[in-house]
């Protein structure tokens, strides 16, 4: 059963990230880098410590296929999204309307997250420490393209509710509880992905630094403990 605090963490996350971009406006691109790294590292630890060995134990010889799907889903995705989902938009051009394509590959992404959370709630931590930096870097962006702001304002609320959403049918669904293996395995997919690009992404040239590093070992050992 879902215990509601983690289970909201994804949400507030999301709020808590879209006021900050409003009312601090952080101007500095480096900090927002390095949490980042630590989002990613801490996502992809949780990933590989609780959730991978979860799924394992049920010896289901298809795993490692749906996790590649999960994988392929992912960059799917992101030739409509744009590679929001790790923090990367870099239009400066104005937006003369909503950006249909970029939301709904968003709302999928953070849906699917959710589903595995109702079993694992550590996961629901890692995701919502995830959703911080980026949507602060979503909202940052659609307030330089100058997108309408009751659009943006609605765009960040679906975003918030749709990782919570994604557990509350994987909960209250029969057929989804059938296929949770397979659904999980894809998930995880995604999460590698996804994961493993922030990681890189949030490097100028892919090259690491001290600082970097640091919060990628953070991220390691918070997850590890948690």
């Amino acid at each position: 059963m879902i215990t509601y605090f983690p289970f909201l963490l994804p949400l507030f996350s999301v709020l808590i990230g879209y006021a900050f971009a409003l009312f601090i406006k952080p101007k500095g691109k480096k900090n927002l880098k390095l949490l980042l790294a630590f989002s990613g590292s801490f996502l992809l630890s949780l990933t590989v410590m609780h959730l991978l060995p979860e799924l394992y134990v049920t010896n289901d010889s298809n795993i490692g296929l749906f996790i590649m799907l999960g994988i392929l889903f992912q960059i799917i995705l992101e030739f409509f999204s744009k590679g929001a989902e790790h923090g990367h938009v870099h239009r400066h051009d104005k937006l003369q309307k909503m950006p249909w394509l970029l939301f709904i590959s968003l709302c999928i992404h953070a849906f699917l997250e959710g589903f595995p959370v109702g079993n694992q709630h550590k996961l629901a931590l890692g995701i919502a420490i995830h959703h911080f930096p980026i949507a602060i870097i979503l909202t940052a962006f659609f307030v330089n393209a100058e997108l309408n702001k009751k659009a943006l304002f609605l765009f960040m609320i679906f975003f918030s509710i749709m990782t919570p959403l994604g557990t509350l049918v994987s909960e209250i669904l029969p057929l989804i509880n059938n296929y949770y293996t397979e659904i999980t395995a894809v998930v995880i997919g995604i999460l590698f992905h996804i994961s493993s690009t922030i990681i890189f992404e949030s490097s100028e040239g892919h090259k690491f630094n001290i600082a970097k590093i640091s919060m990628i070992v953070l991220g390691i050992a918070i997850a590890y403990f948690v």
